[in-house]
């Protein structure tokens, strides 16, 4: 759903641009408190493991294709005000490495496919914790729910905005029943690969997933006709928390994976946004704008003077892992070193 420059105008670009700069500098403040010991570390890697599943597009209709947005993913993961983060760091390195998505749309972007995303994601999310059992399958079932509904908000969000500030006269009532209708589609697998996704992370160390924190309920014991909490037993000291050096080495090398190699076989077809753009005329005006960095030399994710198709899309992939993962684990921990400094300032 990369909205690329032409299809909204430039004052309601710039006004999603303030809006977007707003929720990130929010979420950098937000952000202090989620990036612990624990999510620091894998920061870097849910945005790198993003960028590499969102270059796997899969058919949803008859020429129609989808990927993964992932703002539930990085909420459910790392926690809303990191996820957002998350979202903003991948969208900035397809825009600019890889000319995907507007330079003057990247506020758009940010807005339609991180903050929403993550909002609706995080909200639904903790709402159908309160009501789902305190269990993995739980956590798994809100995830899947969550993740779908971000899909359609998100596609709502964008209509939105065109009916703001479209660069087309399009009767919005289609513009909304189309994208709804893909992206219902996307949504469902954008679902599935979400609930795997933290259902994989939850079967080996659920400690790492910020949306499964406080998995089990306390022993409730009825007194006098009252349920109240049991009273904790005595237990010895916790051990020393266990490092996520496993599961980040295995998540860098999924992604590598997934982006170098796996992408060659995705879906060549259009995405949901491109291809309501084509059948409404929503994109009648974006052939007058070329994009800032179309000169990139990995733009359209290959590498220039790389002639193998496979190849060049396998390097554009590895190298976008690669600097996603590098930027964003420089950012996030440097977040962590500020909240850190903040934590030592307080005691002193």
């Amino acid at each position: 759903m990369h909205v690329p420059d032409g299809f909204i105008n430039a004052p309601v670009s710039a006004a999603a641009g303030v809006a977007a700069a707003a929720a990130v500098a929010v979420s950098l403040r937000g952000a202090r408190k989620e990036l612990d010991e624990k999510v620091a570390p894998l920061a870097g890697l849910v945005a790198a493991f993003v960028f590499a599943v969102q270059m796997l597009n899969f058919p949803v209709a008859a020429g129609t294709s989808g990927h993964l947005l992932g703002g539930a993913l990085a909420a459910v993961l790392v926690g809303p005000w990191t996820g957002v983060l998350c979202i903003a760091v991948v969208l900035l390195m397809q825009g600019v490495l890889f000319a995907d998505g507007g330079l003057t749309a990247l506020g758009v972007n940010i807005t339609v496919m991180g903050v929403v995303t993550v909002v609706v994601a995080h909200l639904l999310f903790r709402g159908l914790r309160l009501v789902l059992p305190r269990t993995r399958g739980g956590v798994t079932a809100a995830t899947f729910v969550a993740a779908l509904v971000s899909v359609t908000a998100s596609a709502a969000a964008f209509t939105l905005i065109y009916a703001v500030g479209g660069t087309t006269d399009v009767p919005i009532g289609k513009v909304l029943t189309a994208m709804l209708g893909v992206h219902v589609l996307i949504g469902v697998g954008e679902a599935v690969i979400t609930a795997l996704t933290v259902g994989a992370v939850l079967a080996v160390r659920p400690d790492l997933v910020h949306g499964a924190r406080g998995l089990t309920a306390p022993l409730k014991l009825r007194v006098d006709g009252e349920l109240v909490d049991a009273a904790p037993a005595e237990t010895p000291a916790a051990p020393a928390p266990k490092s996520p050096k496993k599961v980040w080495i295995g998540g860098v090398v999924t992604a590598l994976v997934l982006a170098g190699v796996v992408s060659f076989y995705a879906s060549a077809s259009p995405d949901g946004l491109e291809k309501v753009a084509a059948d409404q005329g929503i994109d009648a005006k974006a052939e007058e704008y070329e994009h800032a960095t179309a000169d990139s030399p990995l733009a359209d994710y290959g590498v220039r003077g790389v002639d193998s198709a496979r190849l060049s899309g396998g390097l554009a992939g590895v190298i976008g892992v690669g600097v996603t993962l590098a930027v964003g684990t420089g950012a996030f921990w440097a977040v962590r070193r500020r909240r850190a400094a903040a934590e030592t300032g307080a005691r002193v």
